[in-house]
């Protein structure tokens, strides 16, 4: 009994979806059997086939229908169709056999009842003419960049801190500073508490410090995704780690006035600003001192002073050393960041691909006012393909003609120049040509325009309209 329930419930689910996969396999057997001479809604090469099913069973022929799709010579040689010697007036030309069972059929009739027409895409070509927002996207290149070098600030500030509480802890170990070691602990004490809490707080706003768990990296990618409130965030806590480098050489600064022996001042001349600053940046030594950093060493009466390297230069020296080794280990030990030739690289794919999305957006401006002659092997090739596709039914492989007239003698009905064969194929003709318009692009349009007019001369249908000389 449960096994019985259980096929009644598969036989229901199959009959409620039976509609749709017909309907599915359908549109496949209609674009491959029917789409070359027949449209849905509306007549082409061939009539329109909504509500042909309808017809026919209305007319009591409903049988007669599937032989007339398996071979409509046939019934109408047979002469028991009334509506099958009507329709056969429609075109000069019957209407090929097609070897499809009956079940292929429904589908296909199926297919084109359930048939709903595409809604125009109002968004499928930019207006050039309206203002389109950008979405913002996170760089997480750029962002992994900022995070490790705020990263070896927060170290360098972190170990300063740890050099100048141990240097305090040891004036505090004196006797001196054990009466005041209470106050300046609880100075300390609320000072951590204030970047504890701090950290707290903004490590809510930290949602993206995650290593990549499976299925999230990309490639290429960084092994960090680092959001922008994250930098903020660690921005924040070096500034805190800076202000508490500061307090506590303050502290030591204080500490080591209090433990210096007080020393009588000697009065010294005022120094106007500008020797200040000259004295800062070069540590040149007065005059009346020279004596002291005379050289042994004597030539021709010249002697020479052993002069201190500017202060500046020194300390730009050391920094171009510890650049050295941070560059050494960000490029080409760890490789975080990009050497010039892969930045260079990654630089040209994005402009290319820009490149490319600007010519695809400009060739569908294409219409038959701007159509120009196409002569590349790969469009050619393109429209060779598409012409293959949906126009050898009515021009033949060759555009000798059958159906359609010959393409490839110099008698042309509709205009021999590209713009005039453009607008044929997109918008079709009076006389049987169906509009393309809404199966292919402009640049498709295009292709098989350009392949039409690079046909060589084939011996096929009779000439049909005004000679133009090639």
């Amino acid at each position: 009994m449960k096994t019985l329930k259980i096929n009644l419930l598969l036989a229901v689910i199959l009959g409620l979806f039976q509609n749709t996969l017909w309907a599915a396999d359908g549109a496949g057997l209609f674009k491959s059997r029917c789409n070359t001479c027949h449209m849905i809604d509306k007549n082409s090469t061939g009539p329109k086939l909504q509500g042909v099913k309808q017809k026919w069973t209305a007319a009591g022929e409903g049988e007669n229908l599937y032989k007339w799709v398996q071979n409509s010579t046939e019934l109408i040689g047979s002469g028991k169709s009334a509506l099958a010697k009507e329709i056969s007036t429609f075109s000069a030309t019957a209407m090929p056999a097609q070897a499809l069972s009956t079940e292929e059929i429904d589908a296909v009739f199926s297919y084109i009842d359930s048939y709903v027409p595409p809604t125009e895409n109002t968004t499928a070509v930019a207006d050039t003419n309206s203002v389109v927002n950008p979405i913002k996207v996170t760089d997480y290149h750029s962002n992994i960049t900022i995070f490790n070098w705020l990263l070896v600030l927060t170290v360098i500030l972190i170990i300063a801190i740890i050099v100048m509480a141990g240097t305090l802890m040891t004036l505090m170990k004196s006797d001196y500073f054990k009466n005041k070691l209470k106050a300046i602990g609880n100075k300390t004490n609320s000072l951590i508490l204030i970047i504890t809490t701090g950290a707290l707080l903004m490590s809510n706003n930290a949602l993206a410090l995650n290593y990549m768990r499976p299925g999230e990296g990309q490639k290429d990618g960084p092994w960090l995704l680092v959001e922008t409130t994250d930098l903020l965030a660690i921005i924040v806590i070096d500034v805190i780690l800076l202000v508490v480098v500061l307090y506590l050489r303050h502290l030591f600064n204080q500490m080591l006035g209090m433990v210096r022996p007080q020393t009588i001042k000697e009065e010294v001349p005022i120094i106007n600003s500008f020797k200040k600053v000259n004295q800062v940046l070069t540590a040149a030594v007065p005059l009346e001192e020279e004596h002291k950093i005379l050289m042994e060493h004597e030539y021709d009466g010249i002697q020479e002073l052993d002069n201190n390297l500017p202060p500046w230069w020194v300390w730009g020296f050391y920094a171009t050393i510890v650049f050295a080794f941070i560059y050494l280990i960000n490029y080409h030990l760890l490789g975080v960041s990009d050497l010039q030739i892969k930045a260079y690289d990654k630089e040209m794919k994005v402009a290319e691909k820009e490149v490319q999305a600007y010519l695809n957006k400009m060739a569908m401006n294409v219409d038959e006012n701007s159509a120009t002659l196409l002569t590349d092997p790969s469009d050619l090739s393109a429209g060779a393909g598409i012409f293959a596709a949906n126009c050898v039914a009515c021009h033949k492989s060759k555009g000798e003609g059958e159906i359609g007239p010959n393409l490839t003698d110099n008698t042309w009905i509709y205009g021999y120049d590209i713009k005039d064969v453009f607008k044929t194929v997109k918008n079709g003709t009076a006389n049987g040509m169906p509009e393309h318009s809404s199966k292919f692009n402009p640049v498709q349009i295009q292709q098989v325009a350009s392949y039409v007019l690079s046909l060589p001369a084939a011996k096929g249908l009779a000439p049909q309209g005004s000679i133009i000389e090639k």
